[in-house]
C-alpha cells in the first residue's frame, strides 16, 4: 500500500529506486561494576578500541575517491579530531577507574554529557555537531561490542538504489560515494548537518528528519525521493510513478542546462552586473566555489578552525588556512568573518552558559573582551592579505563604540606586524555585518565608516521577529518576506548606495531563487550563498529586467498583508 512520509529536503532532485536498508539500530550498552584488579585491563581495552577506530579512519582517509567533494576529507578529519580529543580519548578512562565500570558504559556516559552541552547551543550549525560526537562514539562502541559496519553490501548494482538509514556519518559517506546510491533518506539530521552538506556537494537527492522511515520502509520496496519538497513516497502506484518519472526527467534536463551557465556573465536583461559570491566553512571548499562559477568568496566562516578542539588555534594555523584560500582564489575577493562564537557556543574557558545566549557576549562582543584571542586572529588575517584580496568582516555590530574599538584592535595588529617586518596589505578592506535591527537602522552611520556592509539575513530575521527558527514550535513564524525584514534590508541597501559602499546579502535569502528578483529590485547587486545554489540564482538574474520589476517591488515593499505579499511575489517571478 502506498504512503507518503514528510521530512526536510536537504538536497534537491528526484530519485526513484529500490530501498536498501542500512542495518542500524541504536547501540545499547550494559553497565557492569568491575573489581579493582580488572581496571587496568579495561582501560587498555578502551585504548585498543580508540586505536582501532583511529586506524580505520586513517585508512578511509586514503580511500577517498579523487573526484569526491572537498568537504568529505575535511569532515573525516573533524571526526579524527573528535576521536583524539581528550574529552573522548581520556575522560572515559577516568570514569572507568572512578566508577569501576566497563568501557562501553563510561564512553556512553561521557557522550551523553557532551551531547547535553551541545544541546544548549543556540546556533543551529554548531548545535548539530553533537551528531558528529555521537557518530564517532558509535564507531568506538561497535569495536568494543564487536558489531559490524552498518552500510549494506556492494554485491548488487546500487545505481538505482536508495539508502534508508537512521543516520549517516562522514565516514559512511566515503563508502556512499564509492557505491553511487541514487539518493538517501534518514530518520534524523537537519539541513546544516555534515551529511546534508555532503549530499548537496554530491548533488544527490536526499530527505532527512523523517523520524521513522527506517522502521516503516522495507528492503526492496520501490520509493520516490523528492529532495526539493522533502517528500518520500513508499510503494507508489502507477500514476504516482509516471508523474515522478516525468518530473525526474524534467529536473535532470534543467540541471544540465544550469551547468551551461557556469562561465556566463551574471547580468540582468537590462545590462546591470550582479556579483555572485560563495559562502564557505572550510579551506577545501574553494574547489566547489570555482566549479560553481562564483567570482569571489563573500563569507568564510572562521569558526570552523576553533571547533571540536580543547585548545585555541595558533596564529600560524589560522594564517595557513586563510592564506590557502586567498591564494587559491587567485586575486578574486575573499571575505573572512572574524570569530563568531560566544556565550551560546562553547569555546574552552572563554564562554559560559547564560539564560539568553543569543543576546549575550558573542561575536565581536567576545572578541573585544578577549583582546589576546582577537589580536591573534587579526594578525593571521592581515598576514594572509599579502597573498590575495582578503577582506575582514566584523559580525554582530550594534553600535559605533564597538566599531571604534575594532579599528583600534586592527591598528594594533598592523603595528605589531610592521614591528616584526611581516608583510600585509595596509589597505585591507573592513566591513560589518548587519544582522541586528539596531544596526540596520544605523546602517548610514556604519556605511560612512566601513568599506562595505554584509546583511546576515538569518540572524536579522530571527532578531527582528523574535523567533528561533530551530524551534519547531515557532518555526512557522520564520518569514524572510515579513514586511519588517524587507524594510530593514531596504534601509541598509539605501544607506550603502548613499555612502557609495557595496552591500551584500550572505544569509540563506541570497541562495533562494524565488527571492532573487525581489532582492535585485530592492537594490542588491552582490549575493553570497552556498556554491550549490549559485547557478539557480544566476539563472534568475539572467531572466530579470530591473526596469520592468520596479513597480512590483515597490508594491511588495509597501505590502503589510501576507496574502497580498505572496501574490505580488508570484507575479514578480512570472
Amino acid at each position: 500500500m502506498s504512503f507518503t512520509l514528510h521530512g526536510i529536503g536537504v538536497s534537491p532532485g528526484i530519485a526513484i529506486g529500490v530501498a536498501r536498508l542500512a542495518s542500524h539500530s541504536r547501540i545499547e550498552v550494559a553497565h557492569y561494576v568491575l573489581s579493582q584488579q580488572h581496571l587496568d585491563k579495561e582501560t587498555a581495552r578502551f585504548d585498543d578500541a580508540i586505536a582501532t577506530v583511529r586506524n580505520e579512519m586513517e585508512t578511509l582517509r586514503t580511500q577517498i575517491p579523487l573526484n569526491a567533494p572537498a568537504e568529505l576529507p575535511a569532515f573525516l578529519d573533524m571526526h579524527l579530531m573528535i576521536l583524539n580529543d581528550s574529552m573522548l580519548s581520556e575522560v572515559p578512562k577516568q570514569l572507568i577507574r572512578s566508577q569501576q565500570c566497563n568501557a562501553e558504559w563510561a564512553l556512553t556516559q561521557q557522550m551523553e554529557h557532551l551531547v547535553a552541552q551541545f544541546e544548549e547551543i543556540e546556533d543551529v550549525y554548531l548545535r548539530e555537531r553533537k551528531t558528529d560526537v555521537v557518530q564517532v562514539v558509535e564507531r568506538v562502541l561497535k569495536v568494543l561490542l564487536g558489531h559490524p559496519d552498518n552500510l549494506p553490501s556492494t554485491e548488487s548494482n546500487l545505481a538505482d538504489c536508495i539508502l534508508v538509514a537512521h543516520d549517516l556519518s562522514p565516514a559512511d559517506m566515503i563508502g556512499f560515494k564509492r557505491q553511487q546510491f541514487a539518493a538517501f533518506v534518514t530518520d534524523v539530521g537537519g539541513s546544516t548537518s555534515h551529511t546534508a552538506i555532503l549530499a548537496r556537494s554530491l548533488n544527490i537527492s536526499s530527505v532527512m528528519a523523517l523520524h521513522n522511515a527506517h522502521t516503516l520502509i522495507r528492503d526492496n520496496e520501490i520509493i520516490i525521493v523528492d529532495g526539493e519538497q522533502g517528500v518520500v513516497i513508499v510503494d507508489p502506484d502507477d500514476a504516482e510513478l509516471e508523474e515522478y518519472q516525468l518530473r525526474q526527467h524534467q529536473w535532470q534536463i534543467e540541471h544540465q542546462k544550469l551547468k551551461r551557465l557556469t562561465t556566463s556573465r551574471a547580468a540582468t536583461l537590462d545590462g546591470v552586473e550582479i556579483e555572485l559570491h560563495a559562502n564557505i566553512e572550510l579551506p577545501q571548499d574553494v574547489l566547489s566555489v570555482k566549479e560553481s562559477g562564483a567570482t569571489g568568496i563573500g563569507l568564510f566562516r572562521s569558526e570552523f578552525l576553533f571547533m571540536n578542539r580543547a585548545d585555541l588555534p595558533t596564529e600560524e594555523e589560522q594564517f595557513e588556512a586563510y592564506r590557502e584560500v586567498a591564494a587559491a582564489m587567485q586575486g578574486m575577493p575573499v571575505t573572512i568573518r572574524t570569530l563568531d562564537v560566544g556565550a551560546d557556543k562553547p569555546l574552552g574557558g572563554l564562554t559560559q552558559h547564560t539564560l539568553n545566549p543569543a543576546l549575550g557576549r558573542r561575536a565581536i562582543r567576545l572578541c573585544l573582551a578577549e583582546s589576546a584571542l582577537f589580536h591573534t586572529q587579526l594578525r593571521a588575517l592581515l598576514r594572509a592579505s599579502h597573498y590575495g584580496k582578503v577582506k575582514i568582516l566584523i559580525p554582530m555590530l550594534s553600535n559605533l563604540v564597538e566599531l571604534r574599538l575594532t579599528y583600534a584592535a586592527i591598528e594594533r595588529a598592523k603595528a605589531s606586524l610592521t614591528a616584526d617586518s611581516i608583510p600585509f596589505d595596509s589597505g585591507v578592506e573592513v566591513g560589518g555585518m548587519i544582522e541586528i535591527p539596531a544596526a540596520a537602522l544605523m546602517a548610514g552611520a556604519f556605511a560612512e565608516r566601513l568599506d562595505f556592509l554584509s546583511i546576515g539575513t538569518n540572524d536579522l530575521i530571527q532578531y527582528t521577529l523574535a523567533i528561533d527558527r530551530a524551534d519547531d514550535g515557532v518555526a512557522y513564524l520564520y518569514d524572510p518576506t515579513h514586511p519588517a525584514v524587507l524594510q530593514l534590508i531596504s534601509i541598509t541597501l539605501r544607506a550603502g548606495e548613499k555612502a557609495g559602499k557595496p552591500v551584500s546579502v550572505c544569509g540563506e535569502m541570497a541562495g533562494d531563487p524565488k527571492l532573487t528578483r525581489l532582492l535585485i529590485g530592492l537594490g542588491l547587486r552582490r549575493f553570497s550563498m552556498q556554491p550549490a545554489s549559485l547557478l539557480s540564482v544566476k539563472q534568475q538574474v539572467l531572466k530579470t529586467h530591473i526596469g520592468n520589476n520596479v513597480n512590483m517591488t515597490q508594491k511588495i515593499l509597501k505590502a503589510s498583508d501576507a496574502e497580498k505579499m505572496e501574490g505580488f511575489l508570484i507575479r514578480l517571478n512570472q
